[in-house]
């Protein structure tokens, strides 16, 4: 980290917004002499289930094993497949190879960064055996999920929202998680709400949810909160499945716990800071604002250059904003640039032309609650000097 002064900052990517409470509330967790999945997970459940209006959730350790949990449980293995975005964090498709499925991917809309419904129904036409499809609400943008519904509902195939992004998103038919058959939410370090690592697991099914806690916990069949604290038989418990071991732990909960009576907050913070960045940029012709729509969660400021209009490339320019103290990212390598994926499908970039055209255009801007005045507009002028800088006047 470069030393601030008075005519050059650092401004991280990202900066977790905590106070005291969350110290608090770990602390009474470890003075509890109870550290493991228990009382702060499960209240972390009900409180979570409680904001979005679903009934069920499930918490784990992270959105990754999430995915896996919900695939699994919703059917999916060897013969069968997943249909999703290769605009996406790995994990999206790498989840359903590690059951045995295989994954198509289909291309994201022109003016946003999710998936296209148009082109999902040309995918079910083409590929046999689909049986999840996993919509991706990108940067906290919601997807056309009754489009998305009613083609999976058409073509027997289940729906699993990667809300990863998408706390606390709310459309006019309900907040992210509560949008189609289950949805998978991430608590990472830089999301909307945080427990260092972490994810949480909605959905409606009581029968799919009793499964998920199995395979979450070893396939036991009994929570260890029980197993540890009923007086009589605490030992016994029968394997009713092949699990993994993805239960979230009671210190994280509780940090969620916190973090949940925030969430509202957060998001007006965001909402400020993204309305200051739409404001100043949305004025230089060399640059694209991000797309909205009612409920955006706004967890990424996803700017985008215009290569027409600059003489530099994306990965240029994203390097001079490092230079200038800008802590960006990008979101995302599109999963047919990946070696991996490249070897196993053959995958050419002029298949996904609009995933291809943000892939190499956008760059994550420093963007997190409790940014003051002086960090955004240092982001702010930072931005549009380079532009200047590159301008292609002719």
């Amino acid at each position: 980290m470069e030393p601030e002064t008075k005519d050059k900052l650092f401004i991280p990517f990202f900066k977790p917004s905590f106070s005291g409470e969350e110290e608090r509330a770990v602390l009474d967790v470890i003075h509890s002499g109870w550290l493991t999945t228990g009382k702060e997970a499960l209240a972390f459940e009900k409180e979570f289930a409680g904001f979005i209006g679903t009934r069920e959730a499930l918490a784990v350790n992270s959105a990754s094993s999430g995915l896996l949990l919900a695939l699994e449980a919703f059917g999916t293995r060897s013969g069968t497949k997943t249909a999703t975005t290769p605009y996406t964090f790995i994990s999206t498709a790498t989840s359903s190879l590690h059951l045995g499925a295989e994954v198509v991917y289909c291309d994201i809309e022109k003016d946003s960064y999710n998936i296209d419904p148009n082109r999902l129904e040309d995918v079910f036409k083409k590929e046999k055996n689909i049986r999840t499809v996993i919509p991706v609400h990108v940067a906290g943008n919601l997807c056309a999920m009754e489009d998305i519904n009613a083609c999976a509902e058409k073509n027997n195939a289940a729906v699993i929202e990667d809300a990863a992004h998408a706390f606390p998103a709310k459309s006019p038919a309900g907040f992210a998680g509560t949008l189609a058959d289950a949805a998978v939410f991430s608590f990472y370090a830089t999301k909307t709400i945080t427990t260092g690592e972490g994810g949480m697991i909605t959905l409606k099914d009581r029968e799919k949810s009793e499964l998920i806690k199995k395979l979450r916990s070893n396939g036991i069949d009994r929570a260890v909160w029980n197993r540890y604290t009923e007086k009589e038989a605490s030992w016994k418990y029968d394997v009713t499945c092949a699990g993994w071991k993805c239960n979230m732990p009671d210190i994280l909960a509780a940090i969620g716990r916190i973090q949940l009576k925030k969430a509202d907050l957060f998001l007006q913070q965001r909402k400020k800071i993204a309305d200051k960045f739409n404001e100043a940029f949305s004025g230089f012709d060399f640059l694209r604002i991000p797309p909205d729509s009612p409920g955006n969660a706004w967890h990424l400021y996803l700017l985008r250059i215009k290569p027409e209009k600059l003489n530099v490339t994306r990965d240029d320019f994203a390097r001079e904003l490092q230079r200038e103290g800008l802590g960006i990212s990008v979101h995302f390598i599109p999963h047919f640039d990946f070696t991996f994926i490249k070897k196993r499908y053959g995958l050419s970039r002029s298949d996904f032309p609009n995933a291809a055209e943000k892939a190499d255009t956008t760059i994550s801007l420093p963007f997190w609650p409790g940014m003051n005045e002086e960090e955004i507009q240092y982001v702010i002028d930072r931005v549009t000097k380079i532009g200047a800088k590159y301008y292609r006047k002719s």
